[in-house]
């Protein structure tokens, strides 16, 4: 009878450690896969900013945003206290929506801290401090700057190959484009990025067809090398405007033109006067 006992006992102990284990793993499975809060983020983004023109522009409540300081900066702390190992562990698509939302955040931020006395984003600093140079966002264990953020752990890091990125992070200025009223988050990424890449080159304002030039924004020119990283098979400017083709309002014929060098592309002005409501 003890034996019996013995043997149902180890057993027992065997199918809890098992058990345990298990359960480890699932639950740090979960953790790293899990998405950072954003809900801070997207409550601020729902309140203060208004989508205009059928989504393809956006204004943003900066007296509003001023209102809700406490919160933009309690989001921010709680970007600050991510590790790199923590950040490591998620998959691409949150790494990238917690980054396009830092950007965004801090951008706010930086704005914020000179509202209502600016009429653009360019105004903060001088000839020697540009706004996107300061060091004033704790993100990845270290006081990081937009420029930072956008050129070195988003486009730098060679982890993304994601242009779409251009029409996501924002610079708070008319000429960019749409500031989104939801937080980006890694379950809904690419559906996002799609809206407002798609959005953005439906504005004719900033993108259209002239006789046999296509206009569109300077973002096109600062940035074409990202534009040809064979993402999704595009390899020249062309072919990945030449996929929006739908939004841009061409034809087959004028799609066609496009895609083999028919057609001519310029540039259009760019707004910086900020994107305030």
């Amino acid at each position: 009878m003890s034996l019996f006992k013995s043997t149902i006992s180890f057993s027992s102990k065997r199918l809890l450690t098992k058990t345990a284990v298990a359960t480890s793993i699932l639950l740090a499975s979960m953790a790293s896969y899990a998405d950072f809060n954003h809900s801070a983020w997207d409550s601020l983004l729902n309140k203060n900013v208004t989508m205009t023109n059928g989504g393809k522009a956006s204004v943003v409540n900066y007296n509003a945003m001023k209102a809700d300081q406490a919160k933009l900066d309690s989001y921010l702390a709680a970007i600050g206290k991510v590790s790199q190992a923590q950040f490591n562990r998620w998959s691409k698509d949150e790494q990238l929506a917690f980054l396009i939302n830092v950007y965004n955040a801090g951008t706010v931020d930086l704005v914020l801290t000179k509202y209502p006395n600016i009429k653009s984003i360019k105004d903060i600093g001088g000839i020697f401090s540009s706004p996107w140079k300061q060091d004033f966002v704790t993100v990845l264990g270290k006081k990081r700057s937009l420029d930072d953020i956008e050129h070195n752990l988003i486009r730098g890091s060679g982890r993304y190959n994601e242009p779409r990125i251009h029409f996501a992070v924002n610079c708070a200025s008319i000429g960019c484009p749409a500031l989104l009223d939801d937080a980006y988050t890694g379950s809904k990424l690419d559906k996002q990025l799609e809206q407002v890449t798609s959005k953005f080159l439906a504005d004719s304002s900033r993108n259209r067809l002239k006789g046999n030039t296509l206009e569109v924004s300077p973002i096109f020119k600062w940035y074409k090398e990202d534009f040809e990283s064979n993402w999704r098979g595009t390899k020249d400017l062309e072919g990945f405007l030449a996929r929006y083709n739908s939004s841009l309002g061409l034809n087959k014929s004028q799609t066609a033109d496009l895609k083999n060098g028919k057609t001519k592309i310029s540039y259009t002005d760019y707004n910086w006067n900020l994107n305030k409501k």
